[in-house]
């Protein structure tokens, strides 16, 4: 669809998407359309100074003001797709959640949320724009999470094949590799002479790279990635989240080694290794009994603790605990075995719990104590630190594979989304090839 620039059609336009994705106060502010949705030069500019600050804020260099406002367009772009599949699906992110996630944040960066926006402020961004920014990346991981993550299913013959596959190479099951990585797309139906220029391209991406210039630098410069605007940089992964390409191509790398490009349907990868570690995950178990007396119409909380303040006064003197448990614990997943409820890692109990097993020594029973379950005694038999089980191996194995399956579910589905949209740049912005 075309639209001319007169004041009547434009007027109609601005009446008829008033209630779409984003709203302009003046006509000549309009910088882009996407499918119907507005992006005004405002938050074109808005967009860019948060980048830019970030980068600062990050010791980071900018790249050509013409390639990085690409980038930043792009994402934009992609952001306000994402946002309209969402509304359209009805995905919404209401005040509470948002305020949870705000906190949280915070609490990860050792702080409180008062403090953080204090920071933040003074840096240059406000609260308004940060908590607004926080719901629509909370609104585009519930969509990404409909539209891809919640269908990618992995079955038990892939866990096996990857954790055979782990022996054979040798590769421990924790280890983790620290990815940069760069992106020079094709289209989704590329033609020879576009594989051709992309791979052109990509050959002189690796020679600058060898020649010395910054990874992070190029990265913003040149790759179509979605982690473009943070150097290239994907973060710590382990090996069942990388795609199978990046990680044959790891496995060979030595650290701060870049490879050669790596052809894919999306285009030609380069990918440096920072840095790659085995993760040891030893975990505290606690082997524990228990007697639980629990409170109902007929026993009161009171009656219930002073039968088991009796029961821990015969455990004083001497008599057995499996055969006091086996006879009056009301836990029927451990009454049978004389309250023992077997080897448990920290934080399989509720906190009340967890909080008196821990503060025992090994063969010490606790005074009676009540839990929303009722009230416990406790008897913990010893102590171990050890590796995590298969079941966990197999467990975190699963999780990651899952979410490498739907990592390249994404990319493809975002090239997808981006091909079909209509983008229109009312004005010029600066990025023309």
């Amino acid at each position: 669809m075309q639209f001319r620039k007169n004041t009547f059609l434009t007027l109609f336009f601005i009446t008829f998407f008033s209630t779409r994705l984003y709203a302009i106060e003046e006509i000549d502010s309009v910088a882009i359309i996407v499918n119907d949705g507005i992006i005004s030069h405002q938050q074109v500019n808005n967009q860019l100074n948060n980048f830019k600050r970030q980068l600062k804020l990050q010791g980071q260099s900018l790249p050509p003001e013409k390639l990085f406002k690409k980038q930043v367009i792009e994402r934009i772009i992609l952001d306000s797709i994402q946002l309209q599949h969402a509304k359209s699906q009805g995905i919404s992110v209401d005040d509470l959640s948002l305020n949870k996630a705000l906190e949280a944040i915070a609490e990860s960066n050792n702080t409180s949320l008062e403090k953080m926006l204090k920071a933040l402020e003074s840096k240059g961004i406000s609260y308004k724009s940060f908590r607004e920014q926080t719901r629509k990346e909370m609104i585009i991981r519930q969509l990404q999470k409909r539209m891809i993550y919640s269908r990618v299913k992995v079955s038990q013959q892939e866990i096996n094949i990857f954790l055979e596959q782990q022996k054979l190479s040798g590769e421990a099951a924790n280890d983790k590799y620290n990815i940069a990585h760069i992106l020079i797309a094709t289209p989704e139906a590329a033609a020879p002479e576009d594989i051709s220029l992309a791979l052109e391209k990509a050959k002189k991406v690796v020679l600058k790279l060898k020649n010395g210039e910054s990874f992070n630098d190029i990265a913003l410069r040149y790759s179509d990635g979605r982690h473009a605007l943070k150097g290239g940089k994907l973060g710590w992964r382990s090996a069942a989240q990388l795609p199978t390409l990046f990680l044959n191509t790891a496995r060979s790398l030595n650290k701060d080694q870049i490879s050669e490009p790596l052809r894919s349907a999306g285009g030609f990868h380069i990918i440096k290794l920072l840095d790659k570690k085995t993760q040891q995950h030893i975990v505290k178990q606690t082997h524990a009994r228990h007697i639980l007396i629990k409170a109902d119409e007929i026993t009161s909380s009171d009656d219930a603790r002073k039968k088991l303040t009796s029961i821990k006064k015969r455990l004083d003197q001497g008599e057995d605990f499996a055969t006091l448990a086996a006879k009056f614990s009301q836990d029927p997943g451990s009454k049978n075995n004389g309250g023992d409820l077997g080897w448990a890692t920290e934080g399989s109990f509720v906190p009340r719990f967890t909080e008196v097993m821990n503060s025992l020594k090994d063969n010490q029973i606790s005074e009676p104590f009540k839990s929303q379950f009722g009230w416990h005694i406790i008897q913990v038999l010893e102590r171990r630190q050890q590796d995590e089980t298969e079941q966990l191996i197999r467990q975190k194995a699963e999780l990651a594979i899952q979410n490498r399956k739907a990592e390249e579910e994404l990319q493809l589905w975002l090239r997808r989304a981006r091909d079909e949209a209509y983008v229109d740049y009312r004005m010029d912005l600066g990025v023309s090839e």
